[in-house]
């Protein structure tokens, strides 16, 4: 179900990253800001960097042997913290469970590292803050974060205490 993405997969995660993102924010952000954010988060070069980095981790999800999603994360972003960068799902896929067991994956990757701690941003108007909330994480603060272009983040940080560490 999940599959570690290497250098072959970049095509796969931009072309999940399209897909997901034009249902996950088509009703949040304007089209340009879209498109903008895409190429500059799921360029080639953007994709190999985050690879090339041995705490960044990608993981293509998979139903049967169809990619329905990914996951990327980055342990010890900060100390004792792993950062959920990325999890995002094609339309098909939702409510099916994979986000949950997405988490679940990134927690028990975190503990294994030895992080105590998960972190990620979500957008203030983004219905997966309920979600997120419901596998038990909690917001710590907000932020604005100029992103270039004259473009914004507007997000919720939130926090994930793993239990036991």
């Amino acid at each position: 179900m999940f599959k570690k993405a290497s250098q072959k997969d970049i095509k796969t995660i931009q072309d999940l990253a399209q897909k997901s993102w034009e249902h996950a924010y088509k009703n949040i952000l304007a089209a340009e800001q879209i498109d903008y954010m895409l190429g500059l988060m799921y360029s080639e070069v953007a994709i190999a960097g985050h690879l090339a980095n041995l705490n960044y981790h990608y993981y293509i999800i998979l139903d049967d042997e169809t990619p329905v999603g990914f996951v990327g994360f980055e342990i010890n972003t900060e100390e004792n913290t792993t950062k959920l960068h990325r999890i995002y799902f094609i339309r098909e896929a939702h409510g099916k469970g994979f986000g949950r067991l997405a988490l679940q994956f990134v927690i028990k990757q975190a503990a294994e590292a030895g992080d105590q701690r998960i972190i990620l941003a979500v957008n203030k108007n983004n219905t997966a803050k309920q979600f997120y909330e419901s596998q038990g994480f909690k917001l710590y603060d907000e932020g604005v974060f100029e992103i270039g272009n004259g473009f914004v983040m507007d997000d919720y940080l939130m926090e994930f205490i793993i239990p036991g560490i």
